[in-house]
């Protein structure tokens, strides 16, 4: 009876583990708020990204706000290596980056660590 228990068990935490590693799961979604002729939109860094996904309109400028709310160590910057970013959070509150947006596509942000990502998308 205990062998099977543990068989149980253990063939749910697999389920679990695999779910959490490689099941779909929905992203937040943000789009950028434009005000006199520059867009901007906030990112919460709080156990991850939220929201993980920004959609920026092409040519207007903009800019992404990191509201830090989390002190783990690997949320403490924020990497944009196609723009050759490398922003500390915990100097303020609140971390603002300029986002290029003459050209449509992604672009993606992640974690000092890599574990964590995000991107903006320029349509």
């Amino acid at each position: 009876m205990q062998t099977a228990l543990i068989l149980v068990i253990s063939v749910v935490l697999i389920v679990a583990i695999i779910w959490w590693f490689f099941g779909k799961h929905e992203q937040a979604v943000g789009q950028a708020k434009t005000t006199n002729d520059h867009q901007t939109a906030t990112v919460v860094v709080k156990g991850g990204y939220s929201p993980s996904t920004i959609v920026l309109k092409k040519g207007v400028p903009a800019t992404l706000n990191f509201d830090m709310k989390d002190s783990t160590a690997c949320l403490s910057h924020v990497v944009f290596d196609q723009l050759g970013v490398d922003k500390d959070l915990t100097k303020q509150p609140v971390t603002s980056v300029e986002i290029p947006t003459d050209k449509a596509g992604d672009i993606n942000f992640a974690c000092g660590m890599n574990m964590f990502h995000g991107k903006v998308v320029v349509k």
